[in-house]
């Protein structure tokens, strides 16, 4: 089976670190063109020099996805530079999880326009050259909570289930022009968020120990690494996947408790 993406255009965002950074390499590696989009300058210059030492090239660019009008100024840069967007990407986001009645209306609406609108707007964008290609892939990059989620989960498991249904309308909707569009749900993987909560919670553990605790409850036993994820994002971004589409597949080690 032939996994290739030469000659496409892909867009990753949220691609500086984790699984973005993964995904962003995967495709590059595969032959795609490939704009890594995230809103810190520093950590795009740090994700370029990563990258390069390997000697993988792409095109970076600074862009708050939660803001439309960056959306709009970034994809028309990412189509100057590199032609028409081929494959999208929606994966930035954070898991901001929360009791419900603590979550102000603020951090409901900051939380939809990082996830929800973000995909919404810039698969807005590259919908009509796709449809006028017929060929197209988008890739909405959410969790499992979206399908199963919890108490204290909010905002991000009820972000991520419109992101899910969203998903689903959009792939009807694009099937006549093949344009595919899947979800990719995330579990429990080793990337920068689980860094960031060893910091928080891993008191005199090591980092080491901290993931694999982590990954304990998890049927296959570990955490899953991001370069696994990105794989599967690559397969659905390639012509390997032309009948795939609508689906929400699960990269979790089996830790869902829905398919």
């Amino acid at each position: 089976m032939d996994v290739t993406m030469k000659h496409r255009v892909a867009v990753v965002t949220g691609g500086s670190k984790g699984i973005g950074f993964a995904v962003a390499r995967r495709f590059a590696e595969s032959g795609a063109r490939v704009a890594m989009l995230a809103r810190g300058a520093a950590d795009l210059k740090a994700a370029r020099e990563r990258l390069a030492k390997d000697g993988i090239g792409f095109r970076d660019y600074v862009c708050d996805v939660s803001k439309a009008p960056d959306i709009a100024k970034t994809h028309d840069r990412v189509v100057a530079d590199l032609g028409p967007i081929d494959v999208l990407v929606n994966n930035a986001g954070t898991s901001r999880a929360m009791a419900f009645e603590t979550v102000t209306d603020e951090v409901w609406q900051e939380d939809l326009d990082l996830k929800l609108f973000a995909a919404i707007r810039f698969s807005r964008l590259v919908w009509p050259a796709m449809k006028a290609r017929k060929w197209g892939r988008i890739i909405n990059v959410l969790n499992i909570g979206a399908k199963a989620p919890g108490a204290d989960s909010a905002p991000t498991s009820v972000s991520r289930a419109a992101q899910m249904a969203f998903s689903k309308v959009l792939s009807g909707e694009g099937a006549p022009y093949d344009i595919l569009v899947n979800s990719l749900h995330v579990g429990v993987i080793v990337s920068d968020q689980i860094v960031r909560r060893h910091r928080r919670e891993g008191a005199n553990v090591s980092l080491e120990d901290f993931i694999a605790q982590a990954g304990r409850p998890v049927p296959l036993g570990r955490m899953g690494r991001a370069e696994e994820f990105a794989n599967i994002a690559c397969f659905l971004a390639s012509d390997a996947a032309s009948y795939v589409t609508g689906c929400a597949i699960n990269v979790d080690g089996g830790r869902s408790p829905v398919v």
